[in-house]
């Protein structure tokens, strides 16, 4: 039986966060924080599947201008968390990085070091003018 944590839903609210927060200002130290290193990213693009893995996530984040630094105030909102237990959570998020404006679903966990992302589903939801 895992210890109960003293308070899951900040603590994943902090993990979203720096999800957040690592997006927006291309951090990828932020970035390899909250993701599992076993972490997998998938996608699919007129109907072919994209699966990454977050060191190659890491390295495109690292090499992209940040919205931070072009002076794009943070977008981002949560849409929806859905407990599975108090170690185990996907949240729906909708997150703006340039023009692009993208829906995630991101699988939470809580472990040993806390909170991290261990798989991340996203959609280019559409592209501002």
């Amino acid at each position: 039986m895992q210890k109960q944590q003293a308070d899951p839903v900040n603590g994943l609210l902090k993990a979203v966060q720096t999800y957040f927060d690592a997006l927006h200002y291309c951090d990828t130290k932020l970035l390899n924080e909250v993701f599992h290193e076993s972490s997998s990213l998938f996608d699919v693009d007129e109907g072919k599947v994209f699966v990454e893995t977050i060191a190659s996530f890491s390295k495109d984040v690292g090499g992209r201008v940040s919205p931070a630094s072009v002076g794009q105030e943070p977008e981002y909102e949560i849409l929806m968390v859905d407990w599975l237990s108090t170690y185990c959570a996907t949240v729906k998020i909708r997150i703006r990085a340039h023009k692009n404006v993208f829906v995630d679903h991101l699988g939470f966990v809580h472990g040993e070091s806390g909170w991290k992302i261990v798989s991340k589903i996203w959609h280019l939801e559409h592209l501002l003018e």
